[in-house]
């Protein structure tokens, strides 16, 4: 079974502690995520996955969404390993920046919904 089903007590602890401190793109994100917003689909924020902790994950979509900053510029490699093990729970991940957020939520929103298989308009 995938371990995206399990945690560690680190982990879980880490993912409250993102919870507090999301960044405005995160906080901008999830008002539009929550609640079943976009086709029903439910997400949990800051959710871990094994090693990771994810910024937007739903179970019932097999859908990750991660939001990348300025400090992502210089972590390919570390997000390379990241999407690897996220992919290899049979889950897929769309990645999306900050700019994309602030600036073209609709855009953001349709992908989301696309990629978890429901229609919007």
């Amino acid at each position: 079974m995938p371990d995206h089903h399990y945690a560690s007590k680190h982990m879980v602890h880490r993912a409250r502690d993102l919870r507090q401190t999301g960044t405005p793109p995160e906080k901008l994100l999830w008002l539009a995520l929550r609640n079943g917003q976009i086709g029903g689909l439910k997400f949990r924020r800051q959710h871990p996955i094994g090693p990771y902790v994810v910024d937007f994950f739903c179970r019932g979509a097999g859908l990750v969404v991660e939001v990348d900053g300025m400090s992502h510029d210089d972590k390919a490699r570390q997000d390379a390993a990241r999407t690897k093990h996220i992919e290899s729970q049979g889950l897929q991940i769309l990645r999306v920046t900050n700019e994309d957020v602030m600036n073209d939520l609709d855009a953001v929103t349709r992908k989301i919904a696309q990629l978890g298989g429901v229609p919007w308009d």
